[in-house]
């Protein structure tokens, strides 16, 4: 088969069937290691320190991860039981056109996630590159960082997963290398016992929901990628520990990164090129390679899904032009460059706000309404209006999610909760929509077996 673009891109949008998928555990969980070891991460983990000593940020960051990707798992495996990407999906609890809306949201945030992580990519790449040879030019590294990206997503998603395979072995030895230089250059034992501020925003809880939602962030993808996995099984274990491993080491970083360049009299920052560049260009570089293939590695997915999300409402034009288009929009937004960092907190919030109420009443209604059972080929088709509530559109759903939307907006903004907002917000937004879906009687239950879902 020829490697091109027109050959290996998914170009029409419909179940995957089991055997034209390829990912076994082990490429979950390779390509899930590659998920989270990015930059915007490392930059969640700054916050923690010197907020809270460095072993109690370590523990939060690990708990709340794992807790967080117990409904990453199970929104990844209802991509793999039907062989359907996310925002496909989404009909199944917003309806056969009123998923529309939720998948162009999702397709523009998935956009502008991915100009903010290229950008910031470029900086570390570009930051190295100065103190080896005085060269700076940070629109050439973010232009040459994105472009990267949209070569490796326009061919599809088994080229992805055979150059995650690479690109995560070769980064999981640089990490270890960046590591054991930090803890041998500088005093670990002064980071462990650490003065923490006082009067500091970022409380045990507070700390705990940032990571929680950090995992969240990755909902709306997750099935964009397991549905290509071989069973169910594999997919959630490979999905499980592989990105656990990559958000704990990410976060990780950025905790570790910011208690030494603190404790070196330095300004605090996420970025180990900074901390380390300048006593050694060399350790500088291989900490800016860190954060360039992450980089590379998070924004292929990123591309991949927002590729997919868009053909989930234009579903006969052809994925590798699509993905190409998308790319060159990427790579232009890319270059706002310090407008993008100082919108930073306010994205990150508004992806909260947006992405849990949808994650919330997708899950609950295919776990807890539907009983585990979605018809792939009648989601695909429409024929039977099976998910076609009224006019196309589940109204349920979308009272639910304003409900959700704006309890998270308003405890977030306006009125901020001591114990954050993200698990607050998807118990809240479960509650109300099956609460409303029984009260109305919009439950439709699928009398098909199991094996029907796959196609």
């Amino acid at each position: 088969m020829s490697n091109s673009p027109e050959t290996n891109g998914i170009d029409r949008m419909r179940p995957i069937a089991m055997n034209e998928r390829s990912m076994s555990w082990f490429s979950t969980l390779f390509l899930w290691l590659g998920s989270n070891v990015v930059v915007t991460t490392v930059f969640s983990g700054m916050l923690f320190v010197p907020d809270m000593a460095y072993p109690k940020a370590l523990t939060i960051i690990i708990i709340g991860t794992l807790v967080g990707g117990i409904p990453l798992i199970l929104m990844g495996n209802i991509g793999t039981r039907t062989g359907l990407p996310t925002m496909i999906l989404a009909r199944g609890a917003f309806g056969q056109r009123g998923a529309v809306l939720p998948t162009a949201v999702n397709t523009l945030v998935l956009i502008g996630w991915s100009w903010v992580q290229a950008y910031m990519g470029a900086l570390s790449l570009n930051q190295a590159v100065f103190y080896l040879t005085g060269y700076t030019n940070i629109n050439l590294f973010t232009i040459l960082t994105e472009a990267l990206v949209v070569l490796l997503a326009m061919y599809g998603h088994r080229v992805i997963e055979s150059a995650e395979k690479f690109i995560v072995s070769l980064m999981v030895i640089l990490v270890v290398i960046v590591f054991g230089y930090m803890f041998i250059k500088f005093d670990a034992g002064s980071l462990i016992q650490m003065t923490t501020i006082d009067n500091t925003s970022i409380t045990a809880i507070v700390a705990f929901d940032i990571v929680v939602a950090t995992v969240f962030s990755w909902m709306l993808m997750v099935s964009d990628h397991n549905c290509h996995c071989k069973t169910e099984k594999g997919g959630m274990i490979g999905t499980y520990f592989g990105f656990s491993t990559a958000t704990i080491i990410a976060m990780t970083l950025g905790a570790t990164v910011s208690g030494f360049s603190l404790l070196n009299n330095m300004t605090r920052t996420y970025d180990s090129t900074v901390l380390i560049g300048e006593s050694n260009p060399v350790f500088g570089l291989v900490a800016a390679l860190v954060i360039f293939i992450s980089v590379v590695s998070t924004n292929t997915m990123v591309l991949y899904s927002a590729t997919i999300s868009y053909l989930a409402i234009f579903k006969k034009q052809r994925f590798w032009k699509v993905a190409l288009t998308i790319g060159i929009i990427c790579i232009c937004g890319a270059l706002l460059k310090d407008w993008l960092l100082s919108n930073f907190q306010g994205f990150l919030i508004m992806i909260g706000s947006l992405f849990i109420p949808v994650v919330s009443i997708m899950l609950t209604d295919y776990y807890l309404l539907k009983r585990s059972l979605y018809d792939a080929s009648e989601i695909i088709s429409g024929e039977n209006k099976l998910y076609w509530y009224r006019n196309g559109i589940n109204y349920v759903a979308y009272i639910s999610f304003i409900i959700g939307a704006g309890f998270s907006y308003y405890f977030t903004y306006v009125q901020p909760l001591s114990i954050g907002t993200t698990i607050v917000t998807f118990l809240l937004t479960c509650v109300v929509y099956s609460g409303l879906m029984k009260v109305t009687g919009k439950i439709r239950v699928q009398e098909e077996s199991k094996e029907s879902e796959v196609i």
